[in-house]
């Protein structure tokens, strides 16, 4: 495993969060860890859906997988993600419509 700091940790961050499904993911883990078929029924996702997201949330270093007898339970890898992600809800942002899509993708 390599460790990652600063601009890194960011971008990784950045990338896990463009996906709407993948900040869903993150946003129900804020509350409590859950199982992956709990995940999709609670988000309306597939399982398949779930199982990948979570693999690319994984991969990131942003959640972890922990045993619990057949089945893995996901929780955030630090608890201060769960800070971040909420204080990020309380942001508000100003943006022009003519750069930005509805779904934040850039026009220019």
């Amino acid at each position: 495993m390599e460790t990652l700091t600063h601009a890194p940790v960011l971008a990784r961050f950045g990338y896990a969060i463009s996906d709407p499904t993948r900040a869903r993911i993150l946003l129900a883990l804020t509350s409590a860890p859950a199982y992956p078929a709990d995940l999709a029924e609670s988000l309306g996702v597939s399982r398949q859906s779930i199982s990948n997201h979570l693999s690319c949330l994984r991969g990131c270093g942003l959640v972890v997988a922990v045993a619990d007898g057949r089945r893995s339970r996901y929780e955030l890898a630090d608890a201060r993600l769960g800070h971040a992600l909420v204080d990020l809800l309380g942001v508000v942002l100003s943006v022009d419509p003519d750069c930005c899509a509805p779904d934040g993708t850039c026009r220019t």
